[in-house]
């Protein structure tokens, strides 16, 4: 899993609230298991047209936010269905962030397990940071995990909350794999150990 240290990127607005995972990625991208190939299905409903056009609409399909890597939305983002495929689909279009006064638990569990970070904040603090956003090609907003930072193309700052364990899997790049992996050496030692003391296992 890629380290999330510091984010400096585009940030769209979506002022929509209770973005479920069908609306993230509809139910006919979800025949794959692999994890790369599905950015171009995200908000597919939304981001095209009925005969495969792009809805020149659709925030991500607008020249200032097309390589958009933070999100900005409303409460209750990745509610509804508890597919991994959609994280999959926003960490494989380049989304690294997304900001929302809350998240459906499921979802906000799977994006730490993939490498995004979902961050809450107050809706004092959303609507100016939804301000940001939708000031277009300046709606560069830089996210400081460490720091747990939120900075605005202004100068201003939206502190944020993190559990300790996330935040540290985050810094680190470590996926549930890699956080076993660490131990290896403990494992292989305890496993020496006991074919030594019991053999007959």
């Amino acid at each position: 899993m890629e380290k999330f240290t510091k984010l400096t990127g585009v940030a769209a607005p979506m002022p929509i609230t209770n973005i479920d995972t069908d609306m993230i990625i509809p139910k006919q991208y979800l025949k794959t298991i692999h994890r790369t190939g599905l950015g171009k299905g995200l908000f597919s409903e939304l981001r095209y047209r009925e005969d495969g056009s792009e809805n020149p609409d659709f925030v991500l399909n607008k020249p200032a936010y097309r390589k958009a890597q933070i999100l900005v939305a409303e409460d209750n983002f990745g509610c509804g269905s508890s597919r991994e495929h959609a994280p999959w689909a926003l960490l494989d279009y380049g989304v690294r962030a997304i900001i929302s006064t809350s998240f459906a638990d499921i979802f906000y569990n799977n994006c730490f397990k993939n490498g995004i970070l979902p961050i809450k904040v107050s809706k004092e603090d959303l609507a100016k940071l939804m301000d940001d956003a939708e000031r277009g090609a300046n709606a560069t907003l830089t996210i400081d995990l460490e720091a747990q930072e939120i900075r605005g193309p202004d100068g201003g700052v939206v502190k944020f909350d993190i559990d300790p364990h996330r935040k540290h899997c985050l810094l680190e790049g470590l996926d549930d794999i890699a956080q076993t992996l660490v131990k290896a050496p403990k494992i292989a030692d305890f496993e020496t150990r006991m074919a030594s003391a019991r053999p007959w296992i």
